[in-house]
């Protein structure tokens, strides 16, 4: 009976039914938590706090919370990888895999050199635009055909490396508006889920600028 009961959940967290896997990007420790390359991540960490779930280790290299977006809606999976950003393909895809979901339900919130500060766009598929996160993950899941969360950093002042720049810490004239930045990174991610991508690029792309 025991065995039976392990059986049965086992197969329910591998099916993909209603789920959605949010994936936000970032690197590892203390060190990176609070920088514009960890911005998927702080805008994650707001998702769990909306679904009420928290961070556990998983077998795909990754911590993942769950929840549903509301009582009888899509479940979401989300993922911050144990990795570097520069390997975040093998975890995602890993996850899909796992949790049996496509890149048309994956959605990667990263940050976008090419993007103004506070500002969010949505893509789906496309190019990578040098940033090695999204690289890795299109090799690894062997498409770019997975939704993305663009979440404006803007582009370093002066000669300053980009390098250099996307692993500092927030401007501190930035720090007071980077809360609703990841509010409205979070809103995007969910607005994709519940009402599909056209319709969320609709209402984020056609807001005017802050």
């Amino acid at each position: 009976m025991f065995w039976r009961k392990r059986r049965r959940r086992s197969t329910e967290e591998h099916v993909s039914g209603d789920s959605w896997l949010i994936v936000g990007l970032g690197n590892p420790g203390a060190k990176y938590e609070a920088t514009r390359h960890n911005v998927g991540q702080m805008a994650l960490d707001v998702l769990a706090e909306r679904l009420g779930a928290s961070f556990s280790s998983h077998r795909t290299g990754s911590r993942i919370a769950d929840g549903r977006l509301r009582p009888g809606g899509p479940k979401l999976i989300l993922a911050k990888s144990n990795g570097y950003m520069n390997t975040s393909g093998g975890p995602v895809s890993s996850l899909s895999k796992y949790f049996d979901v496509p890149p048309n339900r994956i959605v990667v919130i990263h940050d976008e050199l090419d993007l103004p500060f506070d500002s969010v766009k949505l893509k789906q598929g496309g190019g990578h635009g040098g940033h090695n996160g999204l690289r890795d993950i299109a090799k690894a899941l062997g498409t770019p055909d997975f939704l993305r969360v663009r979440v404006g950093i803007g582009r370093p002042p002066g000669q300053q490396d980009p390098a250099d720049y996307v692993l500092r810490p927030f401007a501190t004239a930035e720090r007071g508006a980077l809360p609703v930045l990841l509010e409205d990174a979070a809103d995007a991610a969910e607005s994709i889920v519940d009402e599909g991508l056209l319709a969320a690029q609709q209402r984020f792309h056609g807001r005017a600028a802050k």
